[in-house]
Formats: C-alpha cells, sequence, structure tokens
C-alpha cells in the first residue's frame, strides 16, 4: 500500500468535536514529537477522533491520539502510540487554557492537524462545551435544512 507524503496542508480533521460539542473558541499550537511520529503523520497515520487536552502540573497535553508506527521502520524505531504529547504554548496561553479547563463543563479538544506553511505541524485546539440530546438535534436539523435549501436553489 502505498500513500502519499504530505508536506503541507491538513493532515487530520476531527468532525465528531463540532458535533458533540459547542466550540466557543479555538488556538494553535505545536507537539512536541519524535523524528519517527512526524514521519508516520507526512503519511497520514494519525487518527485525532479521540483526542483531549489534560493538564499536568503547569503544561498541558494531547491524549488520546493515536500515531501508528510506518510499516517500514517499526523495527527499527519504536514509540508508543498513544502516549501523552507536550503542547508547545506561550505561558500565557497555557494560564488561559487553564483557566477554561476549570470551569464546569468545559473542555479542549484537537479540531484539525495540520502543517503550516513553513512546514511545522500545528494543532488547531477548540474550548468547547458538550451538547445535550436536543442540541445535536438541531444541528441536523439545520444541517439537512442548508441541503435542501440549497437543492432548492440550484434548480431555479
Amino acid at each position: 500500500m502505498t500513500r502519499q507524503l504530505i508536506k503541507f496542508g491538513q493532515v487530520s480533521e476531527n468532525r465528531k468535536a463540532r458535533f458533540n460539542y459547542s466550540i466557543t473558541d479555538t488556538i494553535e499550537a505545536g507537539i512536541s514529537l519524535t523524528g519517527a511520529e512526524i514521519k508516520s503523520i507526512r503519511y497520514g497515520l494519525v487518527t485525532i477522533v479521540d483526542g483531549f487536552v489534560q493538564r499536568r502540573g503547569d503544561n498541558l497535553f494531547l491524549a488520546g491520539v493515536e500515531i501508528q508506527k510506518l510499516p517500514t521502520a517499526a523495527r527499527i524505531v519504536s514509540f508508543d502510540e498513544r502516549r501523552p504529547r507536550q503542547l508547545l504554548l506561550h505561558r500565557n496561553q497555557i494560564n488561559r487554557m487553564i483557566g477554561k479547563l476549570q470551569e464546569r463543563g468545559a473542555t479542549i479538544v484537537p479540531l484539525k492537524l495540520y502543517f503550516n506553511n513553513h512546514g511545522r505541524l500545528k494543532v488547531l485546539l477548540g474550548i468547547g462545551y458538550g451538547k445535550n440530546r436536543a442540541d445535536k438535534r438541531e444541528t441536523i436539523k439545520r444541517r439537512e435544512w442548508d441541503k435542501s435549501r440549497a437543492r432548492i436553489l440550484k434548480g431555479n
């Protein structure tokens, strides 16, 4: 199986996050990774659907993100696929995020994983609050209405 190498642009997106959480604020952060992990991400071997941010002391870590090993490099370099990875943020950004995490019902989830114009891996984090079942139904209704409205306008 051949995979295409990603140098710039989006690697992975967490579409479930916007459905399960109402995102109020976003922030861009870097991630501390090893060389083998970056190479695996460049080949798209990453899933961020189960990811979340947790606090450890004065730092924030991205947990629940799975970076698979490259089949060709699995014998040479080994790493834990689901280990928590430190987020690279300024101190005032970390303090602001920790303050948001202490609010009732708030969580920080990864929305996108991408390479910026300089080739650096970034993660777009969203500060969100969990939706209840009625809010999710409203989201589905709005999405279906937008589809039908576009279909009607396209027909005219």
